[in-house]
């Protein structure tokens, strides 16, 4: 039995599924991605916090040695995670230095390989800092980066800067 759906059927199947895409669009993607908050609900959900989260300068780079100078402000929201991260070829080192502005976050500092689809990771440094420095060379090709845990009531910025053989991925 052959089932088709009548003309108006159809225009309202549409009509419902463009309101719902706009109402998703203003409650819950403006306000992540651009700050862009009619509702107010975005806020209230922690939303606008993730599109605050990488506000960063313009990079310098050395063309001689190819290596990347960044300094970059990343807003971890209250009681989440956030992840940064990095595309770096195997054997590319990277200096940093990132702390926060007042309480201590759960970190690790860990990377990814270039195209595994199995969830490994390799983990360089876990601890709870209000401040690191440091460097690394990264073992394999693939992301590399911290991700912070902000265990407090209010959203924590970090300020890290960078200086190496990368190209930013941003947030994760």
């Amino acid at each position: 039995m052959q089932h088709t759906l009548s003309t108006s059927a159809l225009i309202k199947s549409t009509i419902i599924a463009t309101i719902i895409a706009s109402l998703a669009l203003v409650t819950f993607i403006l306000p992540a991605e651009y700050n862009v908050d009619p509702t107010g609900l975005g806020e209230q959900l922690g939303l606008t916090t993730l599109a605050q989260t990488a506000i960063k300068s313009a990079p310098l780079v050395n063309n001689e040695t190819k290596q990347a100078t960044d300094s970059i402000e990343v807003v971890v929201p209250a009681g989440r995670g956030v992840e940064y991260k990095f595309s770096m070829e195997q054997f590319n080192k990277m200096e940093y230095e990132w702390s926060t502005d007042g309480e201590p976050l759960y970190f690790d500092l860990h990377g990814e390989p270039k195209g595994d689809t199995t969830g490994y990771f390799e983990s360089y440094a876990i601890a709870t800092l209000k401040t690191m420095k440091g460097s690394f060379t990264a073992p394999f090709a693939g992301s590399h980066g911290w991700y912070w845990r902000n265990k407090s009531n209010k959203p924590v910025i970090v300020k890290l800067t960078t200086k190496g053989e990368y190209a930013i991925i941003g947030l994760k």
